[in-house]
């Protein structure tokens, strides 16, 4: 048995662990386990094959500047140059990447792994700014989120004069091209924006057209049941999502139903219990890869009590996604949407 904290110090762990995702950001990790005894395609863990890299546009974007836009923390502004960008999360990293501007970046997110950033110096983890290592760096625009910190570092990058745009996180699909389009605009390559966040939502749209239809006459109407569980073994963490856990929408773009959210889980975590995943039901469970390691793979993911009695835990039913790219909501949603049709519906039903 596994000893668990309570709910407000899991929570507090999460905040740190979960710029590994992109609350905002990535923190990727390509780790796979075994496949727990997997009887047939459907059964085990799998992870996303797809390389950690980006696709930038075709053509690189020549910014036009200046302009002055709205920050979300209500303040404006106006940015003179794109020579020297500073990202603060993964999300963030990887859409100036993607629009082509990679070469100006200067420095990355712990959490930024994917292959053009790798080799950048990192300037905050875990949503924990180095002011000092930004500043260093002579950044001509600093990008940030409304939970990037702490509060003091983010003040005294803005008190030296540098240009600090802070932007919402995602959460959902809806945001997307909104993201996009908002980091494009401040960087004077509108049209680039434009062009990307198309791109991603065709792309979104292409991987939605494969998605099975639902079996008739079924619970759910005919839609699997899909619980997502935010593990960190060895800080002995172990949560249910609920309706704020950030994973609802992509598993209702997937065709799939959030069990915890369907369960009346209204908070974004709570701590796992054998009830609250009976309530829950999942047919399926979705983790980030480096949850299902930290806990021993699908061997030891059935051992945190109430696992094993759920209808997943009893197909050996686990869906795993690298932790750099589920929720970053960003231009390589398609990806991650991708693997969940895939494993969800393996066969094609």
């Amino acid at each position: 048995m596994r000893t668990q904290r309570p709910v407000g110090a899991l929570i507090a762990v999460l905040t740190l662990a979960l710029a590994a995702t992109g609350c905002g950001g990535s923190g990727s990790g390509s780790g796979s386990s075994g496949d727990g005894g997997e009887s047939g395609a459907a059964k085990g863990a799998r992870t996303t094959a797809t390389a950690d890299r980006v696709e930038p546009l075709a053509t690189v974007p020549e910014p036009k500047l200046p302009v002055t836009v709205d920050s979300a923390d209500g303040t404006k502004v106006t940015v003179t140059s794109a020579d020297r960008l500073v990202p603060l999360t993964g999300s963030l990293n990887e859409i100036v990447f993607t629009l082509g501007l990679g070469e100006r970046v200067v420095a990355r997110d712990i959490t930024a792994t994917f292959e053009q950033a790798e080799k950048l110096p990192v300037v905050t983890r875990a949503h924990d700014v180095s002011a000092e290592s930004v500043l260093s760096l002579r950044p001509t625009l600093v990008i940030a989120e409304t939970t990037t910190g702490p509060a003091e570092a983010v003040d005294q990058i803005r008190d030296a004069g540098i240009p600090l745009l802070v932007i919402e996180p995602a959460k959902s699909l809806d945001a997307v091209g909104t993201r996009i389009e908002t980091v494009a605009r401040a960087l004077g390559v509108d049209a680039a924006g434009d062009e990307l966040s198309a791109r991603t939502a065709g792309r979104i749209a292409a991987v939605q057209k494969q998605i099975p239809a639902p079996e008739r006459g079924s619970g759910d109407g005919g839609k699997p049941r899909v619980a997502f569980l935010y593990l960190r073994g060895t800080a002995s963490v172990y949560l249910l999502g609920g309706r704020d856990s950030g994973v609802s929408s992509l598993l209702e773009a997937a065709g799939a139903v959030d069990a915890g959210k369907e369960s009346g889980l209204a908070k974004d975590f709570t701590a796992i219990t054998s009830e609250a995943l009976a309530k829950a039901a999942p047919d399926a469970i979705l983790l980030m890869s480096k949850g299902l390691d930290s806990v021993g793979g699908p061997e030891g993911l059935v051992k945190i009590p109430g696992v094993a009695e759920t209808p997943a835990g009893l197909d050996r039913r686990f869906i795993s996604v690298d932790d750099g790219v589920l929720l970053n909501y960003g231009p390589r949603t398609d990806q991650v949407l991708a693997s969940l049709v895939e494993q969800l519906y393996p066969d094609g039903e």
